[in-house]
């Protein structure tokens, strides 16, 4: 049970920026139409990979099995917490988004959904993770401790393994 609820770490690129991709075009679906229930799938998207990383998201089994893999230039594996930490974002705006569209309307309900088009634009094409950047902060502000990712804190020792040269401390 606890490996069913476990996020990876590392995640790869790759597929999550497929994942980003995929939830700019449901946004974008759910805004230029105006069906409000694409909300649903969406908020359950997000949902599950906060839960359980792809394992019970549909759009994350696609991107980990299928797009992922084959997207060899976008290749590289990044921290998961950061990630997990972004899609609980993504929760949190789709699930406000479908309380006020039951609530109050789609009217409403479709605004909270722009800065999630934004931020999955911004991951999807050109690879900036809006949700890791603010992750980095609250940890650098000590709201996130180092232990939640230690790799996170230590710029140095990612930038060496990437193979870019890195002073030392001596």
């Amino acid at each position: 049970m606890k490996r069913l609820f476990a996020f990876p770490n590392p995640v790869n690129d790759a597929a999550a920026r497929t994942v980003a991709l995929g939830v700019v075009a449901m946004t974008a679906l759910a805004l230029l139409t105006g069906w409000a229930w694409i909300l649903v799938p969406l908020t359950y998207g997000f949902l599950a990979r906060v839960g359980t990383g792809p394992t019970l998201s549909p759009l994350g089994q696609f991107a980990t099995r299928v797009a992922g893999p084959r997207l060899v230039t976008w290749q590289k594996f990044v921290p998961g917490p950061p990630k997990r930490f972004a899609q609980g974002i993504g929760a949190l705006l789709t699930l406000a988004a479908t309380i006020t569209w039951w609530g109050v309307g789609w009217d409403v309900a479709r605004w909270i959904l722009l800065p999630l088009l934004v931020a999955a634009s911004l991951e999807g094409f050109l690879g900036f993770c809006l949700g890791c950047t603010i992750f980095g902060w609250l940890m650098r502000w000590g709201v996130v401790p180092d232990t939640i990712c230690e790799e996170c804190g230590n710029l140095a020792k990612r930038y060496a393994a990437a193979g870019y040269p890195v002073a030392s401390d001596s």
